[in-house]
């Protein structure tokens, strides 16, 4: 007689339940501070204030962002969606370079593109300048040229930095699509037109959405673009509201109602997610491409380069240009009076500054590397407390941390000010009482509360990789290692951490680029004279001093390329498995 040997997973104790369980919860529910403040926020009396929003700008606010969201998601649906079907169903010259090629916009901050452009395309810049002096118009009376700085502008912007978002989700669709299924639109007598609008589209519609509600969630962060160019959002509103009229209750509530957007985007992507019945039933084949030859090839390089050369190439190369020296335009505003703007080199600004760049650089690098490295940290802890006993409450609390990361800047920031400021208040009040000592504020408009924001914020980009990378481990290691001897500790440090390492890293990348991009928490929540990198290119932007803003942007555009980097290289590594 043969006993049939069934091993089971073995459990962790009660106490490293107990304690991963507490470190996990906790942690989520920290996260989840700013947005239960803003939540409750909705108790607040200020009917007065709002009395005088609805009676002045708040419909401004509401068509503003109605309009932006439109223009963008058009924009990059229809970016996104054509280069991702070029470089993926057909094939022309340079199709391998334009598939990494197209992910470069996704570097450049759209506020940095909005300076430079302006700078480009002003009444004093080279373009302007040029056209004046071919057709020998005198002043603006003489001819009309598109404002920039407006709301076609933004969109302009918007699109050009966040079509890689739909890109890139539209071309994992496409190259997961069966050449078989296209292969029977063909035999049918479908042209490769109607293949991509019948058969290739509608497959892909639920990638698309995903890829086009992050990037209207980015455009609804925006503040620097939509500042600089005068167009009214709700996040003007909110910085209007909160530092402006001091209106802290007011500003809560508007982001509130800024938040209802975001749901509505959310609900979309999710229905548009459930509705899809389109399934695969054949084995994944090698892709069949369109070869395009004649006017249809250089018809898709045109296309494909369009959007890299007005998204990375042309903005970099302002600013390259602006550090050298060599200011493309031909004469500048002064604005000041002082009869100095536009003639200090970036290299004079350098040497003459009383804060220097590397001040700058020194606070964007210590804060984006402080809040990376504690959110890969949180994120393993949520990872692998969830993946030792998992719960419904865990899942639920870690749901609710990394929600933030589809809410604006601006409305954690305010979000995150609230419990910090409760809390320095209520030690302060208590610390009176009993010792007749005042503490002050302790950690509002601290490095902790900068750091602490970020994490509300990014923590979801961090975890989504580390947790990705921990699900590929298969369980039988956890049971050799615990049969072995190894507790939960160990088994992390020795096993899980190692295997994880490209993750860890990825994770890392990531949130240290969005730390060193983010503008309006940094604007909001940084400490006195610490300004960090995209802090000073808005201020020296508004002042119009762009040529003393080239070396921050340009900095700041250089490391947002490393996450450019590591995603081409999953996605290369990712298609090359596939196709074996």
């Amino acid at each position: 007689m043969v006993r049939k040997l069934t091993i089971s997973a073995p459990q962790a104790s009660s106490q490293s339940f107990s304690i991963w369980t507490v470190a996990t919860v906790s942690l989520a529910l920290s996260m989840m501070l700013p947005l239960v403040s803003v939540l409750t926020s909705v108790f607040s009396d200020t009917r007065s204030v709002w009395q005088h929003l609805i009676t002045t700008v708040l419909g401004e606010y509401i068509l503003n962002s109605l309009i932006l969201m439109v223009g963008v998601g058009a924009g990059v649906a229809i970016v996104g969606t054509t280069c991702a079907w070029l470089v993926t169903m057909c094939q022309f010259r340079g199709r391998s370079l334009f598939q990494w090629a197209l992910l470069l916009p996704l570097a450049a901050p759209a506020y940095i593109l909005a300076y430079t452009y302006t700078d480009l395309l002003e009444y004093y810049g080279p373009v302007q300048s040029i056209l004046r002096q071919w057709f020998g118009w005198k002043n603006a009376q003489d001819y009309w040229f598109p404002n920039v700085r407006s709301m076609p502008g933004a969109i302009g912007m918007f699109v050009l930095v966040l079509y890689p978002y739909v890109y890139l989700l539209a071309r994992s669709a496409f190259s997961n699509q069966s050449s078989i299924t296209l292969e029977a639109s063909r035999s049918l007598g479908c042209t490769p037109w109607q293949g991509f609008l019948k058969v290739a589209l509608p497959m892909a519609r639920p990638a698309i959405v995903a890829g086009l509600s992050l990037a209207l969630m980015e455009t609804l962060n925006d503040y620097g673009t939509v500042e600089f160019f005068a167009v009214p959002t709700f996040t003007i509103g909110i910085f209007r509201t909160w530092l402006g009229q001091g209106e802290r209750a007011a500003a809560l509530q508007l982001a509130l109602l800024l938040l209802s957007f975001i749901a509505v985007l959310v609900i979309l992507e999710r229905q548009s997610r459930n509705r899809q019945r389109f399934y695969q039933t054949s084995q994944m084949t090698e892709i069949k491409r369109y070869v395009l030859r004649n006017w249809h090839q250089w018809a898709a390089i045109g296309i494909c380069t369009v959007p890299i050369l007005l998204g990375f190439g042309i903005p970099v190369s302002v600013l390259v240009f602006l550090i050298k020296g060599d200011r493309l335009s031909s004469n500048t505003s002064d604005v000041s009076g002082d009869g100095d703007y536009g003639t200090a080199t970036s290299g004079e600004f350098l040497a003459n500054a009383p804060d220097p760049f590397w001040g700058y650089a020194i606070h964007s690098f210590t804060l984006a590397t402080t809040a990376a490295t504690i959110a890969v940290i949180i994120a393993i802890i949520l990872a692998y407390g969830q993946r030792l006993q998992p719960s419904k409450l865990k899942g639920w609390a870690i749901q609710g941390a990394t929600l933030s990361y589809a809410i604006p800047g601006a409305v954690i920031a305010i979000g995150a000010m609230v419990p910090l400021g409760n809390f320095d208040n209520a030690l302060d009040s208590w610390m009176r009482s009993q010792f007749n000592i005042s503490t002050g504020l302790l950690l509002s408009g601290t490095i902790f509360a900068l750091v602490f924001a970020y994490l509300v914020r990014f923590l979801a980009v961090g975890y989504g990789a580390v947790e990705s990378s921990l699900n590929s481990i298969k369980p039988n290691l956890d049971n050799a290692a615990r049969s072995l001897g190894l507790n939960t500790l160990q088994t992390l440090f020795q096993i899980h951490l190692p295997l994880m390492r490209s993750g860890l890293i990825s994770a890392a990348i990531l949130v240290f680029v969005d730390v060193m991009k983010e503008l309006p928490v940094t604007l909001i929540m940084r400490p006195l004279n610490y300004d960090t990198l995209a802090v000073r290119v808005f201020n020296l932007a508004s002042d119009e001093r762009l040529s003393e803003a080239a070396l921050p942007a340009l900095t700041i555009v250089l490391v947002g390329l490393l996450p450019v980097l590591v995603l081409s290289w999953q996605m290369g590594n990712t298609i090359i498995k596939r196709q074996r």
